[in-house]
């Protein structure tokens, strides 16, 4: 095989790879051989079909697996012998005119990763702010959970109020006729939640247990089922009873009817979830600063694939948001204005990745073997039972599958050990002090490149356009992880005719396998059939939906 360059500017390379006529041949003959003793043909016994009659017969199939694996082989030789660090999958063509019997020229063109300076990680000072938990904040919690725990009375005669659960059966009409859905028994609704459709609840104000009344309501344009959509109907209601809710007693017993073993318990569980909330808080701030300080100090060169790949990542999860929103084109077009400060993040992620995976490999961070395994076990439970195990499989089979899953405790780690061998100092503040430093930063968490890549949260905060900036903290919430060192393509790869690359053929076998559904919501009602569940839903529902849902 022959190799000649024929580019080298700055991250970019170009090969012409020459696989001779001979080199395929030998390979066929090979091959010919192995399967020959495999082959049955009528008239032969097992294993002496001729050589000659198993080429005529997969002779093309064959001489194209040879193919495909001399270039495969001479791509993985080419980044050996050149000690390429590929950014990318490299780009792989078979020129114009190859016929078989002659030898094969392969155009193959790629980025490398750029030398990373030695990263300066010397004198980091970081400032800590940390948020105590107040014991009048876990007070404030319990009483939120008890509230949440109301034990109803009967309300002993008087009229329904704002805060009282009103128990009813309900005939739902439009244009006097009852619709799919609109009818159920013993439904409890608490007035004032905003559960059902908008006025609804309002006219429950004053009704008495033994009250038959009729309310009017018009279903709102967005509901859920077209052909109520915007509708006028009327309820039919039969109140069965009114109830009001009892003081709940904050003590042991509470706490134990929560299967607890009393009140000190529940507020040391309470505290816990509090100082957990603050501390990710207080550990997004100082990571921020943390690659703040390591961007300044540190500006080279980074592949342009890479940041192509990295922005394509984030242009998507936005348009995604975008067509969501109330207006999609006027988001969409606010979002097109800022094109140029999105592809900036994504070039700064691929940049303080590069360095925080050059960071990570200089001092030895690594996952080790058992945290990766719980990692894949984690991961697996997202998946349908009967799926994991391809999961895990497909895992063990894809080195780029395995180091995005990698990927963000991998970056954890190299914060962890940076922030060890930072200056901090601490100081106290309040929750809402922290969350405004958080939102008022300017700059962006990385993408991790590398063997154990990943990225979080970058930032480009605007303080003039403040829902702007927050898309732009949230452009980073993706975590893909592209190898530092990016494999040839695979083995397997089958080469395409004329000029076409080589395609990437994995079998299905090796697809990750899908994600179990999110569990279905109820189409009833928990205490009835229909207004409880008559909310008004942002988005319009499948057409399936029970009329009155």
């Amino acid at each position: 095989m022959q190799t000649v360059e024929t580019l080298n500017e700055g991250l970019k390379r170009a090969y012409t790879l020459t696989i001779t006529a001979g080199e395929i041949d030998g390979r066929v003959d090979a091959e010919v051989k192995r399967v020959a003793p495999q082959i049955r043909m009528p008239g032969f016994r097992p294993g002496k079909v001729p050589a000659n009659l198993v080429r005529k017969m997969h002779g093309e199939a064959i001489a194209q697996e040879a193919l495909n694996t001399s270039i495969q082989e001479g791509i993985q030789k080419l980044i050996a012998d050149k000690q390429l660090r590929p950014a990318m999958q490299p780009s792989v063509e078979l020129t114009e005119g190859y016929a078989p019997g002659k030898d094969a020229e392969v155009k193959v063109e790629l980025e490398v990763l750029p030398q990373v300076p030695a990263p300066k990680i010397d004198g980091l000072k970081l400032e800590r702010l940390v948020v105590p938990v107040a014991d009048e904040r876990v007070d404030e919690q319990v009483a939120q959970l008890a509230s949440g725990q109301k034990q109803w009375e009967d309300a002993e005669g008087r009229a329904a109020e704002t805060g009282d659960m009103v128990v009813m059966d309900f005939v739902g009409k439009v244009d006097g006729t009852p619709f799919d859905g609109g009818t159920g028994e013993d439904m409890s609704v608490e007035i004032g939640t905003g559960r059902l459709i908008p006025g609804f609840e309002d006219q429950l104000v004053g009704v008495k247990a033994g009250d038959e009344k009729q309310i009017e309501v018009t279903f709102p344009e967005d509901y859920g089922v077209d052909t109520l959509s915007g509708k006028p109907a009327t309820f039919d209601l039969t109140i069965k009873s009114v109830k009001t809710a009892g003081e709940t007693v904050i003590d042991d017993a509470f706490a134990k009817s929560l299967g607890l073993e009393g009140l000190d318990q529940l507020k040391g569980l309470l505290r816990g979830q509090l100082e957990n909330e603050t501390g990710q808080l207080t550990r997004t701030h100082m990571k921020r600063k943390l690659l703040d300080q390591l961007a300044e100090g540190h500006d080279f060169e980074v592949p342009p694939s890479m940041v192509e790949a990295e922005f394509a990542q984030i242009w998507q999860q936005l348009e995604h948001e975008a067509g969501h929103e109330a207006d999609p084109e006027a988001a969409m077009k606010e979002l097109e204005s800022e094109r140029g400060d999105y592809r900036k993040i994504a070039e700064r992620r691929v940049r303080l990745g590069l360095l925080l995976s050059e960071i990570g490999q200089a001092n030895g961070v690594e996952v080790s073997q058992a945290e990766m395994q719980r990692l894949i076990a984690q991961a697996a439970q997202q998946y349908r039972p009967e799926d994991r195990e391809r999961f895990v499989q497909y895992i063990q089979q894809e080195p780029m599958a395995a180091a995005q899953l990698r990927a963000p405790l991998y970056e954890d780690k190299v914060v962890d050990f940076l922030f060890d061998k930072a200056e901090v100092t601490d100081r106290e503040v309040t929750r809402e002090e922290l969350e405004a430093a958080i939102e008022a930063e300017d700059g962006q968490v990385p993408h991790v490149h590398g063997p154990d890549c990943g990225h979080d949260h970058d930032h480009d905060h605007k303080p003039a356009k403040k829902k702007a900036a927050a898309k732009k903290a949230k452009a980073d919430d993706v975590t893909e992880a592209p190898a530092e060192e990016a494999p040839a393509p695979k083995k397997k790869a089958a080469a395409k005719k004329a000029s076409e690359a080589p395609a990437e053929d994995a079998p299905a076998a090796e697809e990750a396998p899908k994600k179990k559904a999110a569990p279905k919501k109820k189409a009833e009602a928990a205490e009835g059939d229909a207004p409880a569940e008559a909310e008004a839903p942002k988005k319009k529902a499948p057409a399936k939906k029970k009329a009155a849902e």
